[in-house]
């Protein structure tokens, strides 16, 4: 266990800080799999629900929460998905 104030404080931010990267990201992940449920079951909101989820995955890349190449992919992934339902 730490024994200094500073190095104390320190373990409180980087749990704050964990904490909230992990609602972010979980957060991401719930997006992406609400598009990918929408595109699967050929709803008429899909395209709704993917321009929803590329928004928040671009959020995330100028957030520094995810790298740009993994949202490129995804945003990838989706986009061909709907192009291939319409």
């Amino acid at each position: 266990m730490a024994n200094t104030r500073s190095a104390i404080k320190r373990i409180k931010q980087s749990e704050k800080r964990r904490q909230r990267g992990r609602a972010a990201r979980s957060g991401i992940r719930s997006s992406v799999k609400t598009a990918r449920v929408a595109l699967a079951a050929k709803s008429a909101d899909s395209k709704a629900t993917v321009i929803e989820a590329i928004r928040i995955l671009d959020r995330a890349v100028s957030r520094g929460l995810m790298h740009r190449n993994t949202a490129a992919r995804k945003k990838s992934t989706l986009a061909r998905q709907l192009n291939t339902l319409s």
